[in-house]
C-alpha cells in the first residue's frame, strides 16, 4: 500500500498493534509511558524484530516474520528525530547533513549541495562551520532536522523531538516542523506527550495502551471528544466511562451516575463516557444543599497555578483517571483548597456530555 502499514505482535511486551498511515499525512501517536509508543517506533525502524507480523512502506515490504523478510534499519528509507539531535560532536554542522546522503551513496559534491539546501531550509546555514558543541539546543534540533530530512527519507519517525527543548526554542522548532510535515509531500509518524504538537503537526491521533491502540481519529475529533482516560488526560477534559443505564444516564465502572446530554439516542447497557470541562466544575467543602445531580467526592492530589486560574487535580483511583477544577485564586483561598483536602466537585448535566465509544 501506499504509505505505512504496520501489523505487529511483540509477546514479551504484551504489544498487538495494527496501524496504517496513509501516504503524505503525519500521524500522531499518544499513549502513557510504558504503552507501546517506543515499541511501535522500533519495529517500524527495524530495530526490533516482532514475533509475528509485517511493515510496508509504499508497496514495499520491510518486515514479513512468516515471509522471513527483514530489511536492515539503513535501508528502509526511514529516518529518526529525537528527543536529544544526537549530532556527531567531531563534525562540523556541514559535515553531520552531508553525512545522511553519502550514507546512501551520493557524490561528496551532491552531498554538499543538498546540506546547504536543507541548512537554509532550516534556517541553519549560518551555523554551517560550527560544531555541535557550540550551537544551542533548538539550534542543534534544526540541524537535527535538516540531517535527517536530507537522505530524502519515505518516512519520517518524530519521537518527542521538542521535549529537550526549553520554552523558547520549542516554539520556532515546533513551527519548523510544522512547515516541513505538512506540506503534504512526506509521511510521518509523530510519538508525542504535547496535545499541541498534535494539533500543530498531526493529520491524525492514535492512542496507545496497554500495547493496543483504544483510540483513533481526526486530532480535533479526539482532543474535543475523547474516548480513552489518556486523550482525555492530554487534551485537558474530565472523562467518566461506563454504560447507559436510562436517557442521559451513564452507570460508571465504580458504580458513580452521571446524568448528561446526548446528541443521538444510545442504547440502555450501551458503553459510554461522559466528558466535562474543568472550567465547569465548582468545588466545595460541604455537598451543597439541593442535591446537584453530578457530585464526586475527590481528595486533592495537586494545585497548579495556570496564570488567572488555579487547577485543582483529584487523586486517582483504580476506575478513573484524575477529576480537575478550575477555580478562581480568590475561591482557592477561600476555601483553603490543599493537598490531601477532601472536598466536592459538583457539574451540571447541561455541561456534561455523554457520547457512546461502541
Amino acid at each position: 500500500m501506499s504509505g505505512l502499514l504496520v501489523r505487529a505482535v511483540v509477546r514479551d511486551r504484551d504489544f498487538d498493534v495494527e496501524l496504517p498511515v496513509a501516504q503524505g499525512t503525519v500521524t500522531a501517536v499518544l499513549g502513557p509511558n510504558g504503552a507501546g509508543k517506543s515499541t511501535l517506533l522500533d519495529v517500524v525502524a527495524g530495530l526490533l524484530r516482532p514475533d509475528s507480523g509485517y511493515v510496508e512502506l509504499d508497496d514495499r515490504v520491510l518486515t514479513d516474520t512468516e515471509g522471513r523478510v527483514e530489511v536492515p534499519p539503513h535501508k528502509r528509507g526511514v529516518a529518526l528525530l529525537a528527543q536529544q539531535a544526537l549530532l556527531f560532536p567531531h563534525m562540523s554542522v556541514t559535515a553531520n547533513v552531508e553525512f545522511a546522503p553519502r550514507s546512501a551513496g551520493a557524490s561528496r559534491q551532491d552531498a554538499r549541495v543538498k546540506a546547504r539546501e536543507w541548512l537554509t531550509a532550516v534556517d541553519a546555514l549560518e551555523f554551517a562551520d560550527r560544531r555541535p558543541s557550540a550551537l544551542s539546543g533548538g539550534q542543534a534540533q534544526r540541524v537535527a532536522v535538516a540531517r535527517a530530512l536530507a537522505a530524502d527519507p519515505r518516512l519520517l519517525l518524530l519521537d518527542e523531538p521538542l521535549a529537550a527543548l526549553d520554552v523558547t526554542a520549542a516554539p520556532a522548532v515546533r513551527s519548523l516542523l510544522r512547515k516541513v510535515l505538512r506540506s503534504g509531500e512526506r509521511t510521518a509518524l509523530l510519538v508525542t506527550h504535547d496535545a499541541l504538537d498534535a494539533l500543530a503537526l498531526a493529520d491524525r491521533v492514535v492512542v496507545v495502551d496497554g500495547g493496543k491502540v483504544v483510540e483513533e481519529g481526526e486530532v480535533r475529533q479526539v482532543l474535543s471528544r475523547p474516548r480513552s482516560a489518556f486523550a482525555a488526560r492530554i487534551a485537558g477534559i474530565n472523562l467518566r466511562s461506563g454504560r447507559i443505564e436510562a436517557d442521559g444516564v451513564l452507570r460508571t465502572d465504580a458504580g458513580e451516575s452521571v446524568y448528561g446530554a446526548t446528541a443521538e439516542p444510545i442504547a440502555v447497557g450501551e458503553r459510554a463516557v461522559a466528558v466535562f470541562s474543568p472550567a465547569a466544575v465548582a468545588v466545595y467543602v460541604d455537598l451543597p444543599t439541593g442535591s446537584p445531580r453530578n457530585h464526586f467526592t475527590v481528595a486533592i492530589a495537586e494545585i497548579e497555578n495556570r496564570g488567572d486560574l488555579i487547577r485543582v487535580r483529584g487523586e486517582e483511583d483504580r476506575h478513573h483517571a484524575a477529576l480537575m477544577a478550575d477555580v478562581t485564586p480568590a475561591a482557592a483561598a477561600d476555601l483553603d483548597l490543599t493537598p490531601g483536602k477532601v472536598v466536592q466537585f459538583v457539574v451540571k448535566a447541561t455541561e456534561t456530555a455523554i457520547y457512546s465509544i461502541s
